[in-house]
């Protein structure tokens, strides 16, 4: 199927691991020119060469996405090399266990910087050169079921990801006239290494056995939905959604 993907700009931030990785790899081999961007340059570069060496493109780009200059400059960066951002997947995401009360403020800044602020800096930044260049193009956000429904010991992230959906439909109003499409991606709780400290406690094991199958998912669950929101045709008339893919787990 021609999901109008192939040969397209396409940025994937948190590409170092995890499910960044997992889209990375997924968009490339639909013929996507990937620009993988983390602030773990090694792995990138390893990623880098598999990824071409399967026979896709991909271009590593060192990048904190809590760091506002360095978005600026990473996205012109991007335009120049290669034109303008025609879809970005905003997943650089982190996360800090803490209880309420024991949140301090660098805790708050460091997940909120790179979770929200970091996200809509850099969706900016892609729709400016989407607008300059009338091109349209697929902004997906990639935010939690965390967003929707508390977990305990991750409050910053929890708001974090709750805004990020709000965030999603402000985009999709003030930016659909110009034929750019913004939605989310809410997983559930998927099997990453960012989520592995949290699941080796007592508290993420009676989570798994509270979920509708008792198992986690894997990052190949969010596939078909990645590359619905990824396209052009399928995907024209939805924007501003937040898709939760978790199975089931919010039904409870």
């Amino acid at each position: 199927m021609d999901r109008g993907i192939a040969q397209r700009v396409t940025m994937v931030t948190g590409a170092s691991s995890g499910l960044g990785r997992r889209f990375a790899e997924v968009l490339a081999r639909e013929g996507a020119r990937v620009v993988l961007a983390a602030r773990r340059r090694e792995r990138l570069l390893a990623l880098q060469e598999a990824i071409r060496t399967a026979g896709g493109e991909a271009h590593a780009l060192a990048l904190d996405v809590a760091d506002v200059t360095a978005i600026r400059e990473a996205a012109a960066e991007v335009e120049r090399q290669f034109g303008p951002i025609a879809i970005l997947v905003n997943n650089a995401g982190i996360s800090r266990q803490r209880r309420l009360e024991e949140v301090d403020e660098d805790d708050w800044d460091a997940v909120l910087d790179t979770n929200l602020k970091g996200a809509f800096f850099l969706a900016q930044a892609a729709a400016r050169q989407m607008i300059r260049h009338g091109i349209g193009g697929r902004i997906i956000n990639i935010g939690s079921i965390a967003g929707e429904r508390t977990v305990g010991q991750q409050g910053p992230y929890a708001i974090s990801k709750a805004g990020v959906a709000h965030m999603t439909r402000c985009m999709a109003r003030e930016w659909g006239r110009y034929g750019i499409n913004t939605n989310a991606i809410a997983p559930g709780y998927i099997a990453t290494e960012m989520a592995a400290e949290f699941l080796a406690t007592e508290a993420g094991l009676r989570l798994v056995q509270s979920l509708p199958r008792r198992r986690m998912g894997a990052p190949e669950d969010l596939d078909g939905l990645l590359l619905l929101l990824c396209s052009d045709a399928p995907a024209r008339f939805i924007n501003g959604a937040v898709m939760g893919v978790d199975d089931g787990a919010l039904a409870g």
